[in-house]
């Protein structure tokens, strides 16, 4: 579900209001959620990196003028998980603004069975961070490929956990490693990858 004008959402609260925003340049905050960015092991072990720097990127998306469409995506857990609907790690970390919008997801394609794709135009350019690298990154911008949007990436803005190999006795591949798969993976499929010295440039037509 998307949630803006005097809509709520599933916590009760009210959606905010609409303002003007360039619709053609899409930022996707996704899953930044407390139980995501709290300290590790509960949060992602970038946490203390990655979480300053999404805080970044959306501070100068917000001061743009006119700023970004800028779309909140929060995932919906079971029942007992720690983004259970009204937990306290469900909760976004950065509140919208009004003009933003909210989407609630129970996939890791944040299209899927929810009204994204009404939001952002398939012409339209996403800037995207957030987490998992490995699942609601990989599967959202590929998504966003396959509808003709242009997919920014941003290196130090999206993270995961490490990764246990089944299949390899149980052995641990870092977090990091996986989080540079996962790029290079997505700069095949045609992502382009930025870095977070980019930013003053990100949301201007210079």
């Amino acid at each position: 579900m998307a949630f803006q004008n005097s809509t709520h959402s599933p916590d009760g609260h009210p959606s905010p209001q609409p303002t003007t925003d360039d619709p053609k340049r899409i930022l996707i905050l996704l899953d930044v959620q407390v139980n995501m960015l709290a300290p590790p092991p509960a949060g992602v072990p970038a946490a203390s990196t990655v979480g300053p720097n999404i805080a970044a990127i959306l501070a100068h998306a917000r001061a743009a003028t006119p700023p970004p469409r800028i779309v909140h995506i929060r995932n919906c857990g079971d029942i007992g998980e720690p983004d259970e609907p009204g937990a306290p790690g469900w909760q976004l970390v950065h509140p919208p603004l009004p003009g933003e919008f909210v989407v609630d997801k129970r996939k890791n394609n944040a299209f899927t069975g929810t009204d994204l794709g009404t939001i952002i135009p398939p012409t339209a350019e996403i800037v995207m961070v957030g987490m998992q690298s490995d699942f609601c990154i990989r599967a959202t911008c590929s998504a966003a490929l396959a509808r003709g949007n242009e997919v920014l990436l941003v290196r130090g803005a999206h993270a995961t956990y490490d990764r246990v190999e089944i299949l390899n006795h149980g052995t641990i591949t870092p977090a990091s490693v996986v989080e540079q798969e996962i790029e290079g993976e997505l700069e095949e499929a045609g992502v382009v990858l930025l870095e977070m010295k980019d930013l003053p440039g990100l949301f201007t037509d210079s």
